[in-house]
């Protein structure tokens, strides 16, 4: 039997109340894992501003996080992660959140993470909420290296629906097929994907998504008091 409804959620300051993506990065650094730390974290602050005022390209962004991942062997990387979901990611997930992702699990419908992050760093954070499928940017990964550079089309702006369509195209499904479809998002990034949703979701919303949600009367949900790395 085919899922009546699709629920959809980005990850960064949706379900999490910080950036996956510049924590690891800050991490990496503090640990002495990123080559210079003063300029690393100079570095992934100028893209942290750059996102949220949606001036930033998904190119722009793996040049410095996916180079993280090529300067280092994959069972560091791996190891390191497990230390960075024990001291960052696990103890920012919040109940309001997780019980979002269950009441559409428990409901039956057919769930996705749709993030911009790569799928590296967010495919554990996917399981931990127990979300089955993760539509994330994928990093090149060759001869048991990481290249530094994408692999195909990037889960970012235009570029998550492109992957949406893909990825239910996959199982033989469209978006038409489904009752509703609902996407939770913060981003200004992520207008393109709420605007081919039928249940569009301003979730813990910049200030820029909150006034078009406003305008179109996009239903807003909060589910954190603060923000934890957010710039604007």
């Amino acid at each position: 039997m085919k899922p009546k409804r699709l629920a959809l959620f980005d990850l960064d300051h949706t379900l999490l109340p910080l950036d996956s993506d510049y924590q690891w990065a800050d991490f990496l650094a503090r640990t002495g894992r990123a080559g210079d730390p003063t300029a690393a974290r100079a570095r992934n602050e100028d893209l942290m501003q750059r996102y949220n005022r949606g001036e930033l390209t998904a190119e722009e962004a793996a040049e410095f996080m996916l180079g993280l991942l090529a300067a280092h062997e994959p069972h560091d990387l791996a190891n390191w992660h497990e230390q960075f979901m024990q001291e960052v990611i696990r103890p920012s997930m919040r109940r309001e959140a997780i019980d979002l992702v269950r009441n559409h699990l428990s409901a039956g419908d057919l769930c996705a993470i749709v993030t911009a992050t790569n799928s590296f760093v967010t495919a554990p954070i996917a399981r931990a909420f127990g979300v089955p499928h993760l539509i994330a940017t994928d990093p090149q990964y060759i001869d048991g290296r990481y290249t530094g550079k994408i692999h195909g089309t990037p889960s970012f702006k235009e570029g998550k629906v492109v992957r949406v369509n893909d990825w239910l195209g996959s199982m033989g499904l469209k978006l038409s097929d489904f009752d509703g479809s609902h996407f939770y998002s913060d981003s200004i990034n992520d207008l393109p994907l709420l605007e081919t949703v039928t249940h569009p979701i301003v979730t813990n919303p910049s200030a820029s998504l909150h006034e078009i949600a406003l305008q179109r009367q996009w239903p807003v949900l909060n589910l954190f008091e603060q923000k934890l790395d957010q710039k604007s």
